[in-house]
C-alpha cells in the first residue's frame, strides 16, 4: 500500500534544503548519490513508509535545494543531516546512503554517533588517489550548457544503456539539468573525502549493512573511475558490517529493483541487534 509522501523545505543559514517525508514509526533518512536528488528514493519511500518514518533530502546544490554560498565539505553535508533531524525533533535515526550519500552517511555515523541507530551503505565504491582526483576535477567543472543544446542529448545518452529510454532516464536528466552551470559541491566534497574514508570509517560502531549491486561498477569502470581491488574497503573498515549483494543491481537499483532491496533493508532494520 502506497503511503502519502509530502514535500517541505528546511531553512538554514546557507539556504533552503528540500526534503520528502512520509510514514510513521522508526525514522530512516535517505541520502542520494550525485548528481541525483531525493527522487532517487521515490519508489523505495512508497514501500518503506508503511513501516518507517522515511525522510529523503536533496543535498545542497542538487535537486531543489539551494546552492550553498561556499564549497561544502562532507562534514558540512553531515551537519545538514543533523539540522534536519533537529528540525523534525528526531534524536536518533537510521540512515541509508547511496554512493555519494553513503560517504556522507558514514561521516554522520562517525561525527554524530549518538544520533545514528543503524547504517545502510549502498554502492559506496572505493576510489584511490588518482580516481579521487579525477572525480574532484569533473565535479568542480560541473556540467556545461552548450549553445546548440547538444548538452541535453549528451545527458540523455550518458546512462541510457543502464536505465533505458523511458521515464527513469528522463527523471535522471531533470536532476542533471538542475545541477548545470556550476560546480557540483557534493561530488567535489566526496572526491576530496573518499581517500580518507577507509581510516575514518573504522570509527563506525553502529550496526551496518553494506548493500551492493552486482552491476553497479560497470558505468564507473567504463570511465576508469574504479578498480575491482578497491571494492573491499568497507568490509575491511567496518569488520562488524553485514554485506549483501543485489543480483543485477545497478547504480539506479533503487528505481529498478525497489521490492528486492526493500526486503534486505527491512530485514536488517527489524531483525538485527540494535545499538545499545
Amino acid at each position: 500500500m502506497n503511503q502519502s509522501i509530502k514535500k517541505a523545505f528546511l531553512d538554514t543559514e546557507d539556504g533552503q534544503i528540500f526534503y520528502r517525508i512520509g510514514g510513521e514509526g522508526e525514522p530512516l533518512v535517505l541520502l542520494h548519490m550525485v548528481p541525483r536528488s531525493s527522487d532517487e528514493f521515490k519508489e523505495l519511500m512508497a514501500i518503506l513508509a508503511s513501516k518507517y518514518r522515511v525522510i529523503a533530502m536533496d543535498l545542497m546544490g542538487l535537486g531543489d535545494s539551494d546552492k550553498p554560498p561556499r564549497e561544502y565539505s562532507v562534514a558540512d553535508y553531515a551537519k545538514t543531516v543533523i539540522l534536519l533531524l533537529d528540525e523534525l525533533g528526531i534524536e536518533q535515526s537510521n540512515i541509508l546512503g547511496s554512493l555519494t550519500g553513503g560517504y556522507i552517511a558514514g561521516e554522520v555515523a562517525v561525527s554524530y554517533s549518538d544520533r545514528v541507530n543503524k547504517l545502510v551503505l549502498c554502492n559506496v565504491h572505493g576510489f584511490d588517489a588518482k580516481e579521487a582526483k579525477i572525480i574532484t576535477q569533473r565535479y568542480s567543472q560541473g556540467f556545461t550548457i552548450k549553445e546548440d543544446g547538444s548538452h541535453l542529448m549528451e545527458r540523455w545518452l550518458a546512462r541510457v544503456n543502464y536505465v533505458g529510454q523511458g521515464e527513469l532516464n528522463h527523471r535522471c536528466v531533470l536532476d542533471d539539468l538542475k545541477a548545470f552551470g556550476r560546480s557540483i559541491y557534493a561530488g567535489v566534497a566526496v572526491g576530496k573525502y573518499c581517500i580518507y574514508a577507509p581510516e575514518k570509517f573504522k570509527l563506525i560502531q553502529c550496526p551496518t549493512l553494506v548493500c551492493n549491486g552486482t552491476k553497479a561498477l560497470e558505468p564507473l569502470d567504463k570511465y576508469g573511475l574504479v578498480k575491482i581491488e578497491n571494492q573491499a574497503w568497507l568490509s575491511e573498515a567496518i569488520p562488524h558490517s553485514k554485506t549483501v549483494k543485489i543480483e543485477g543491481g545497478t547504480l539506479w537499483m533503487f528505481n529498478q529493483m525497489e521490492e528486492d532491496i526493500s526486503k534486505f533493508i527491512i530485514d536488517f532494520l527489524d531483525n538485527n541487534q540494535r545499538k545499545k
